[in-house]
């Protein structure tokens, strides 16, 4: 069964070639005034808007991704859709993108239903969150595998013990997805997504919820909690809002991008 795309054309151009102009232009932004950091991080929080929109953050975290080494990663996010109990795996072999389908992980699939598990809800995997990696993962990581968790009611503790469990091994990586706050005027989306960015960077869970608004809030806790655990270090990598791209700063989406490393 393969992963197809839902998305395309929309959160992100349908063709190979116009990503890549997209990427192309947002490591050459970068470049011109930053050094792409050169921890050795297996663990990555990244947007998921319109690429338009918050494809720069994203870009950055891949490509720090790209020099971990790792191959196999778990893609988390929210479901947008529907509602249902708990986190959804299903048996996808490969999941599409427009640079070519990436490889399902058999190790992590398998590993992760016999141990926690988990079962499938397919219609949450018609999920931007978790689709508009994809084509990041391919472009930057070409022979990597993946598997792809979507979760809707769920505790952050046991999301926390699946990314324990796939950091166990050293070759594998976890990418956590989320958007900020949402449609409020620039100067009150800073002030609250300053709550979400402090506590990432002091890898802060109480922090988090002093304020901070995010649709993948409950998996930035759960990395948090595995980071706290695990004796991890964090890095902010950039923030941004919708206004940076639109100019309209009456309602405004926030993005971040961070890693976090040993």
């Amino acid at each position: 069964m393969k992963r197809k795309m839902s998305v395309s054309g929309a959160f992100y151009p349908g063709r190979a070639v116009e990503i890549e102009r997209y990427f192309e232009h947002f490591s050459t932004v970068y470049d011109e005034h930053n050094t792409l950091p050169h921890d050795k991080s297996r663990v990555v929080i990244v947007p998921h808007a319109g690429y338009i929109y918050s494809g720069y953050s994203a870009n950055i975290a891949y490509r720090v991704l790209q020099h971990s080494g790792v191959k196999k990663f778990v893609i988390i996010g929210p479901s947008h859709k529907i509602g249902f109990d708990g986190v959804s795996l299903c048996n996808f072999n490969s999941y599409e993108t427009p640079f070519g389908d990436i490889k399902s992980s058999d190790f992590l699939q398998q590993a992760l239903r016999e141990k926690f598990g988990l079962t499938c809800t397919e219609e949450a995997h018609m999920e931007h969150s978790t689709e508009v990696q994809f084509p990041f993962v391919k472009h930057y990581i070409e022979d990597a595998e993946i598997v792809e968790l979507v979760y809707s009611f769920a505790e952050a503790a046991e999301l926390s013990k699946i990314i324990d469990y796939v950091l166990s091994y050293k070759d594998c990586g976890v990418v956590i997805s989320t958007d900020l706050s949402h449609f409020y005027t620039l100067s009150n989306a800073t002030r609250l997504d300053n709550i979400c960015l402090e506590a990432i960077e002091k890898i802060d869970v109480k922090r988090l919820y002093e304020g901070c608004e995010a649709c993948g809030k409950l998996g930035v806790e759960a990395v948090l909690l595995s980071a706290k655990k695990l004796g991890l270090k964090s890095k902010l990598l950039d923030y941004r809002t919708s206004a940076d791209a639109s100019g309209d700063t009456d309602r405004v989406v926030g993005y971040v991008s961070a890693c976090f490393y040993e």
